[in-house]
């Protein structure tokens, strides 16, 4: 039997073609789901769910109406609602000194507020033993450099995920986070092109290699299902890197310095 069967999701965040968000919607819908996608670009929703077969509405993740609109989408199309996931970020990458305050307030507004509100729209409608989940990062555990805003901002969303298991564990449902690391998606696309880069993040990685799109929609389909009796965790999807670390800037400049050389030489 498929392991989301008869349930509902929403996915906030599948805007972007083949984005995370979208990877994660093809595979609930592969297991069983019927799924409502969200997010501020209108002519890439409505072709990504008419092939996906689902919903989807257009939603400013810092929205209060929005985000109700989104939930009612799923409630009217559907009948309910029992899954939550909110696969949104910005991935701004600035020295700590030079990152502004209006980027500061931008990245709490998308990263910590909008989450917030969003998990708050969800359970407002979500069915009992329903399930929210945040994608998160494994660099809310370990550095990465000029990440600052990003990371700390991804840490307090895990927090607040821990509270909502604690407070809403009596209505069965659960809350947790997915922690990935670098992952090749088209917000990536630019630095994932340049394979000196990626080998200097996958020497960090015990399983050998960065992760991809699928390894989080398989993660999210399993921690998302019934069979999951897990509650308030960030579940690391990364391959092993909190077990060791991201390159330092400093690294990754020398090993791709020294794969432009090798190319020349």
């Amino acid at each position: 039997m498929s392991k989301l069967a008869g349930k509902v999701a929403v996915i906030m965040g599948a805007a972007g073609r083949d984005n995370m968000a979208q990877a994660i919607a093809r595979r609930f819908v592969e297991e069983g789901a019927r799924v409502v996608v969200g997010g501020r670009h209108e002519e890439e929703l409505t072709r990504f769910s008419t092939e996906i077969g689902g919903g989807y509405a257009l939603c400013d993740l810092t929205s209060e109406t929005d985000l109700a609109a989104l939930m009612s989408t799923a409630v009217d199309r559907f009948g309910g609602l029992d899954i939550a996931i909110n696969a949104t970020g910005w991935g701004l990458l600035k020295p700590f000194l030079e990152t502004t305050a209006d980027e500061l307030r931008q990245m709490v507004e998308l990263q910590f507020i909008g989450s917030f509100l969003f998990y708050q729209a969800a359970l407002r409608v979500m069915r009992d033993d329903g399930s929210i989940l945040q994608i998160s990062s494994a660099t809310a555990t370990i550095m990465l450099e000029d990440h600052a805003a990003y990371m700390g901002t991804k840490a307090g969303a895990d927090h607040v995920i821990r509270c909502i298991a604690n407070e809403f564990g009596k209505r069965g449902i659960r809350a947790n986070s997915i922690a990935p690391g670098f992952t090749e998606t088209p917000m990536t696309a630019r630095a994932a092109a340049n394979p000196a880069l990626i080998a200097a993040f996958e020497k960090e990685y015990p399983l050998g290699r960065v992760n991809t799109r699928d390894d989080i929609a398989n993660a999210a389909a399993w921690i998302a299902s019934d069979a999951c009796f897990m509650t308030g965790q960030t579940f690391q999807v990364n391959g092993g890197l909190t077990l060791r670390r991201n390159p330092t800037n400093a690294e990754i400049v020398s090993a791709v310095k020294a794969a432009k050389a090798a190319a020349q030489s």
